[in-house]
């Protein structure tokens, strides 16, 4: 059994060797392929970056790096259909295929004499004699060159300062001549007089003079400006240098990997080193306000491409807010109108009911005055007693004083007697002219049993022979109302002077009236009952019409008065036949303000 184990062993020891032998070497070694922008050309981009795939060659010695370089449209097809694991490009290319692809950056380049974050400019350059170009604004109607539509450096940095200027490119310069690279055409259009100017990266001028392909004083900056720690002439802000940045599909172990060793890489003769990943929010702010890459989508937004795409459902919106505009105005000529006929109704309704007003306040003191009229005669009678006594007891004094038996006890009775009927004629006076008098109407809480007993004591006292008046307040204080105290009273006299009429000429016990005062559902009720010879079936319908009257010196005017008052106070007036079919009932109900707890 342990040979038997042993050998086992033995032969499987022998094919991991033998796997291992027949394992090609690479497979230990996987491929990684670094796309680069090469801009000015496969020579010029090995040239740059061959240092850079030097040093990861030694750092990662576990992988394979390999440089592959393209041109835009070449390096968005690569990464489009995976063939890349690390991309090497201008700020400007990289903010859109991060948009596009998601590509992620992991480190920046870092070059002498600039910083990370600040180190990528465009020139505008000019011939040295061209006195009328010193700043953005005087491009306005001159012709630009430029590398492309798409170069960052070579034409997008400098549309940016004009757009912020107001200028728009594509409309205020006279034309944008893209010429390509390299850049060596654009200097030379401007030099020909092709041109009136044309972007160039930032220290393209200074390195040409340098190497003396240009003479020092034969081109100058436009709109020339200085930035700390920047030796050469630039028209435009710095934005961050070239990224590193990695794929979707990139290991997340050889993104690590790479990204170590890139910060940690030491400056070559070249000085070129890597630092952490930049802001590039700066690049992603210019291709928004020119809304092209991942903000292309604004462009479609600006008003006049939306006026040209949509023009006739602006056409026709804009009818539709003329016509509504037409109509509001029209509705508010007419509201304004109706208002002021509206405004006019109400200032005839509250004139008609003003008018109203005073005249059923004349109508009611007229139908006071009417009441007091009809019992004038009776009235000058019932004065004429106390001042009879008054006259009698006078002369009587004088007589005994003459005499010579006045006695102080006699004149103390004649003085009082005197008083007394003094008072009795004078409260006589005194509640016909407050019951005549014409007055505003005031409402306050009243007793209504108050009002008919002195109702009763009014035409008790204008009456020689008044019948027997009875008052019966079944509701005592548990009901008030709130209304005009003199026009109940008003009411109440009326009424009670109607049933003193209807029984004038009837036996004794047919003149007496009954006053019953009770509460039904939260409403005072009065009834003015008489035994009179009532109403014939012919009058009945016209009782509370104006002007109808069975008197022969009456107005008609006190049962419709009295209708007018009662219903004015919430309340409700009408007449019915007694049980016993003998007189007449007048009621009227008024609704209680004041009910105890």
């Amino acid at each position: 059994m342990r040979l038997l184990l042993a050998l086992l062993r033995a032969w499987f020891s022998g094919l991991i060797l033998l796997w291992f032998a027949q394992t090609p070497a690479w497979a230990a070694s996987p491929e990684v392929v670094i796309a680069v922008f090469a801009y000015q050309g496969e020579r010029a981009a090995i040239s740059d970056w061959s240092p850079v795939l030097s040093y990861l060659q030694k750092a990662l010695p576990d992988y394979q790096f390999h440089l592959a370089n393209y041109d835009a449209e070449g390096l968005r097809t690569a990464i489009a259909e995976h063939r890349v694991d690390l991309v090497i490009t201008n700020p400007g290319y990289y903010v859109v295929m991060e948009s596009e692809f998601g590509l992620s950056r992991i480190a920046t380049l870092d070059e002498p004499k600039t910083s990370p974050s600040h180190a990528i400019a465009s020139a505008v350059l000019v011939r040295a004699d061209r006195q009328d170009l010193h700043e953005f604004s005087d491009l306005s109607g001159k012709t630009l060159a430029a590398v492309a539509p798409e170069a960052f450096g070579g034409y997008l940095l400098v549309a940016r300062e004009l757009l912020v200027r107001g200028i728009n490119p594509e409309s205020d310069l006279k034309e944008v001549r893209f010429l390509g690279l390299p850049m060596d055409h654009i200097i030379d259009a401007v030099r020909r007089g092709d041109v009136d100017a044309g972007v160039v990266r930032a220290c393209l001028l200074e390195q040409m003079v340098g190497s003396g392909q240009i003479e020092p004083l034969e081109f100058r900056v436009l709109a020339k400006r200085t930035e700390p720690g920047f030796a050469c002439g630039l028209s435009t802000p710095l934005y961050p240098n070239w990224p590193i940045a990695v794929t979707r599909q990139t290991d997340p172990l050889l993104a690590k990997a790479v990204a170590r060793a890139l910060l940690t890489m030491p400056d070559g003769e070249n000085g070129v080193s890597w630092s952490v990943p930049a802001d590039y929010q700066p690049v992603h702010d210019l291709y928004r306000e020119l809304r092209i890459g991942p903000y292309a989508s604004l462009r479609d937004m600006a008003p006049q491409v939306l006026i040209r795409r949509f023009w006739p459902w602006l056409l026709g919106l804009m009818a539709l807010l003329l016509a509504w505009l037409v109509h509001t105005v029209r509705v508010e000529h007419l509201v304004q109108r109706r208002t002021a006929e509206l405004q006019e109704s109400l200032r005839a309704r509250d004139l008609a009911e003003a008018r109203m007003r005073v005249n059923q306040e004349q109508m009611e003191h007229v139908s006071r005055l009417s009441i007091l009229g009809e019992l004038s005669s009776n009235l000058a009678h019932e004065i004429n007693q106390p001042l009879t006594t008054i006259g009698t007891y006078a002369r009587s004094v004088l007589r005994r004083q003459a005499a010579g038996t006045l006695t102080p006890a006699a004149v103390d009775e004649a003085c009082g007697e005197i008083a007394n009927e003094a008072e009795r004629a004078g409260g006589i006076v005194q509640r016909i002219r407050h019951f005549a008098r014409k007055r505003a109407a005031v409402r306050e809480t009243v007793d209504v049993s108050d009002m008919a007993n002195e109702a009763r004591r009014l035409i008790v006292g204008m009456l020689a022979r008044p019948p027997d008046i009875r008052i019966e307040n079944k509701a005592g204080a548990s009901c008030l109302v709130l209304a005009d105290g003199p026009q109940i009273e008003q009411v109440l006299l009326n009424l009670i002077k109607n049933a003193v009429d209807a029984g004038r000429d009837l036996p004794t016990e047919r003149q007496r009236i009954t006053v019953q005062i009770e509460v039904l559902d939260h409403r005072l009720v009065v009834r003015v009952i008489d035994q009179g010879e009532g109403l014939s079936e012919a009058e009945w319908p016209h009782l509370f019409e104006p002007f109808f009257t069975t008197k022969p010196d009456g107005l008609g005017l006190g049962l419709p008065i009295c209708k007018t008052i009662i219903e004015a106070h919430g309340g409700r007036l009408w007449a019915d036949l007694n049980a016993d079919h003998i007189g007449t009932c007048f009621s009227f109900s008024l609704p209680c303000n004041e009910l105890p707890a």
